[in-house]
């Protein structure tokens, strides 16, 4: 009598598949969403395809009905596939955050705009606030929140099997691809491999009850964006920008982008706004002034905070803890924690 065949069997003889020009399989990139029995002995694989390449695509599928019907012996394999670019109109996030009360992303469009030091800054703010925060480190290609929240070599611990506990600093959960990587080691990593990094910080990190996750974004508007986007239900997104047009212009690209997919936008943050002097007072902008009044005003949503441009934003940065924890009376903190603020007045309810 031939041995029943289960789903692990089945994942398992998937994992021999490789991706089209990639050195990793297709279960280890999350190609493979589900596998379920189907009629006559056989299994219903789905696939979420993640890039328009109908070759590959082909590929896999003969490749999977080769290793399952011919070296398995499955009698019958259907393949169902989910597209997962987003289309014009596409609804954000396909299920709520388990334990998660509210999901905010700090995004941008360019880099070099603050966006970190605005993400690490608003979580701690939170925090502060009463808030139990988790704060995800989206940006694969430059991790800066090890650094930032000072964690030194501390890794993540396992829970056993995929799942993996976040690091506690300051009160707060932490996850970033930097936390399982050497000092400098570089990503070289194309999309699926972004993508499915960022579903696993998501869905398998071990968060517990909180009331925010903040997620701070890579710039632009790629893969793990729309992977967030399409991943979970997205409560708003805070666009951040410096003054300067050609930053304005980036972060402009950002916003409709979150707009195509449907996600909440709660407004602007115009960082490095302007220098104040600690003499005399007197107020410098070496970026340019009205920016973030710019935006708000052709975008249709509000200022949220103006940071100033101090060097203790940097140095606290530098040294591991959060401008708004290590100088709570500085008026750049006030900022922070007015941004805080409205972000909370602005979660819906539920």
């Amino acid at each position: 009598m031939a041995r029943k065949i289960s789903e692990q069997d089945i994942f398992s003889a998937l994992s021999q598949i490789y991706y089209p020009g990639y050195t990793s399989d297709i279960v280890a990139l999350g190609i493979v969403e589900d596998v379920a029995p189907a009629g006559g002995g056989g299994f219903a694989i789905t696939l979420r395809h993640p890039g328009a390449k109908e070759q590959s695509l082909r590929e896999i599928g003969t490749r999977i009905h080769h290793v399952l019907a011919h070296d398995l012996g499955v009698p019958n394999v259907e393949l169902k596939v989910r597209k997962i670019e987003p289309e014009l109109g596409e609804k954000t996030g396909r299920s709520r955050l388990e334990g998660t009360r509210w999901v905010v992303a700090v995004a941008s469009g360019k880099g070099g705009v603050g966006k970190s030091t605005v993400a690490a800054n608003l979580a701690a703010a939170l925090s502060q606030s009463g808030y139990k925060v988790g704060l995800l480190d989206a940006d694969i290609y430059g991790p800066s929140m090890p650094m930032m929240m000072g964690t030194g070599s501390e890794r993540p611990r396992s829970a056993g099997g995929q799942n993996f506990y976040p690091i506690d600093r300051y009160g707060l959960k932490l996850i970033s691809i930097g936390f399982f990587l050497d000092d400098n080691a570089p990503i070289i990593w194309r999309g699926p491999m972004v993508m499915s990094a960022v579903r696993q910080f998501l869905k398998d990190t071990l968060w517990g009850s909180q009331d925010f996750l903040i997620v701070d974004l890579p710039p632009g508007t790629g893969d793990a964006q729309l992977t967030l986007a399409q991943q979970v239900a997205l409560d708003g997104v805070v666009i951040v920008t410096t003054p300067q047009d050609v930053a304005l212009a980036d972060a402009s690209r950002a916003v409709r982008m979150f707009r195509q997919v449907h996600c909440p936008l709660l407004g602007v943050v115009e960082n490095m706004s302007y220098f104040e002097c600690p003499d005399c007072g007197e107020r410098d902008e070496p970026f340019g002034g009205g920016g973030g009044k710019k935006m708000s005003r052709v975008e249709a949503m509000p200022v949220l905070a103006q940071v100033p441009i101090y060097p203790e934003i940097r140095e606290t940065g530098d040294n591991g803890m959060p401008l708004v924890l290590a100088y709570p009376n500085h008026p750049a903190s006030a900022a922070f924690r007015e941004l805080a603020r409205q972000v909370a007045t602005a979660m819906p309810q539920n």
